[in-house]
């Protein structure tokens, strides 16, 4: 299976439990596979054929700056069901992690897999 990747995505949203978290805004960091079949847009050269990764981040940067989830599970399962269905893509591995939010570690968060439903 062909993989296309987006690594390091840097959103800001409102996300957390907590009073504090419920006032600022955080940044999250994503990290996207994408099983998508290449052969089609090499063999054509056209940008139509592709799984356009530039339209992955700008839906999901628009979603994600909209949302006011509390948990990092919940912000997940979303985003994956939106690349998922509107862009058609078969298997999803995604990495959302919530940098500075345990003292000592660089970031936590969730590795979520998925697969679109026939």
């Amino acid at each position: 299976m062909d993989k296309v990747f987006i690594e390091g995505l840097e959103i800001e949203a409102l996300i957390g439990i907590y009073d504090w978290e419920r006032r600022i805004r955080q940044t999250l960091v994503f990290d996207l596979e994408m099983g998508f079949d290449n052969r089609v847009p090499a063999a054509s050269d056209d940008i139509a054929h592709t799984l356009n990764y530039k339209a992955v981040s700008k839906r999901l940067i628009a979603y994600v700056q909209a949302s006011e989830f509390g948990l990092v599970e919940t912000l997940a399962e979303r985003c994956a069901q939106i690349v998922l269905e509107e862009f058609k893509v078969d298997w999803l591995r995604l990495k959302l992690s919530k940098p500075g939010a345990v003292r000592g570690a660089r970031a936590v968060g969730v590795i979520i897999e998925r697969c679109r439903q026939a």
